[in-house]
């Protein structure tokens, strides 16, 4: 018995293009990161999928006959076969933002402040920042050698760092403006788009003081850690068709989806998560929680704080081919439970609407060719909810890397 059961776990894994014990590369398919991955694996998944199109197509058919009738089963409601889907599906999710290729990654050069390692960057754009000034002549960042005396030749990882001169002074402020001279330069060429007006710290730790803040549109050139709120919004459908006494299912649960902004400077008119938003310097966790909820959805602090509750780490880095540049990304995830009657409203223009999303519908929605995807980093905190919540099954293999990659990249 055991023996027949591991054969069809493999079966059904495969068909659905398994793979959870091989580690292949994704990057968004976006162009603010890596296109050339995502199309890689892509073709990589269809090449498996393609020898039981047939059956895939039957079985797709017969899971819309069979739908469960509260849109909220746990995983157990699904076959091998679609589980097996899901868990390929929320991998491929991860890895279009969990994107940092070994020949990239051995190229990186440290950036590093007092000799403390801040950042990481490519060497174009290690030259890039190199050749801007301040406006008395001097140098902001210097590209130096590394003093490795006790290594051998050649050595594995380059040999240069990027550090702030001398020049820029000692103090957090006095960094800061050095900084910005830089930055603004980059604005004014074109380089750096999206300018936010929103200064990010710079630190080796969320809990450390910064060395410098900098301008958040820009922080990835530095490659140094940022930081972010996302909020799983949710309903609890209480006013569900009454149950039994004897019935022990819990109650429907929606998730609340926004479409962000034709204006937006990245992922125009893609689907978003209710409220997201960076993390600024200065502003504790829930403040800003309480901030972008009402800024982006006009949730009353009361409503926000009634609700909400933490809900853990995400954290990934991600080459973006297009700039050359590195995003090392910590997602504070939080799920906030609204009242059923509670209708968002956006405030800031930077949403089109708001509508809820069973949970079938999300699980649908994480198919490689599903025609109206979710921002790519919102998939990774909506992934983590689906775990906690039991919507993944960890029978499947591919589950636990999904756990892991999670939370890949720095957490600090």
């Amino acid at each position: 018995m055991k023996q027949r059961l591991a054969l069809s776990t493999i079966l059904a894994f495969a068909s659905k293009g398994g793979g959870g014990l091989l580690a292949f590369p994704y990057s968004n398919p976006h162009p603010t990161t890596s296109a050339g991955a995502c199309h890689h694996n892509r073709r990589w998944l269809s090449s498996i999928r393609s020898s039981s199109s047939t059956n895939n197509n039957n079985n797709n058919n017969n899971n819309n006959n069979n739908k469960n009738n509260n849109n909220n089963s746990n995983h157990n409601a699904f076959s091998l076969e679609q589980q097996s889907k899901h868990v390929q599906d929320a991998l491929y999710r991860i890895r279009c933002v969990n994107y940092l290729p070994h020949d990239i990654q051995k190229s990186l050069i440290p950036f590093l402040v007092n000799g403390r390692a801040f950042g990481k960057v490519r060497p174009s754009i290690a030259d890039l920042l190199a050749g801007f000034q301040m406006d008395d002549g001097n140098p902001v960042f210097e590209l130096t050698q590394k003093s490795c005396p006790d290594q051998p030749q050649p050595q594995p990882q380059p040999n240069q760092v990027l550090t702030l001169s001398k020049h820029c002074g000692s103090t957090c402020e006095e960094r800061s403006a050095a900084v910005a001279v830089v930055t603004q330069a980059l604005r004014d060429q074109g380089i750096v788009r999206g300018w936010r007006d929103e200064l990010y710290p710079v630190a080796t730790s969320f809990y450390e003081e910064p060395v410098f803040l900098m301008e958040r549109a820009a922080v990835h050139f530095l490659g140094v850690l940022e930081y972010g709120v996302h909020m799983n919004g949710l309903v609890v459908v209480q006013s569900a068709s009454p149950q039994q006494p004897s019935q022990q299912t819990p109650p429907p649960v929606l998730m609340w989806m926004a479409r962000r902004s034709a204006t937006k400077s990245k992922y125009p008119n893609m689907l978003d998560h209710l409220v997201a938003g960076g993390q600024p310097a200065g502003v504790s966790l829930m403040d800003n929680v309480v901030k972008e909820c009402l800024e982006e959805a006009g949730i009353p602090e009361s409503i926000t704080r009634a609700g909400v509750s933490s809900a853990g780490v995400i954290s990934y880095e991600t080459y973006h081919e297009k700039s050359d540049t590195i995003s090392r990304n910590i997602l504070f995830c939080f799920d906030l439970v609204l009242p059923e009657s509670f209708q968002p409203v956006a405030m800031d223009g930077e949403v089109q609407e708001f509508f809820t999303w069973t949970v079938d519908q999300v699980l649908q929605s994480m198919d490689q060719d599903y025609a109206d995807p979710i921002k790519p980093n919102c998939y990774v905190v909506i992934i983590d909810w689906l775990v906690r919540n039991g919507h993944l099954s960890p029978d499947v293999p591919g589950y636990l890397d999904v756990v892991r990659e999670l939370r890949s990249g720095d957490c600090q």
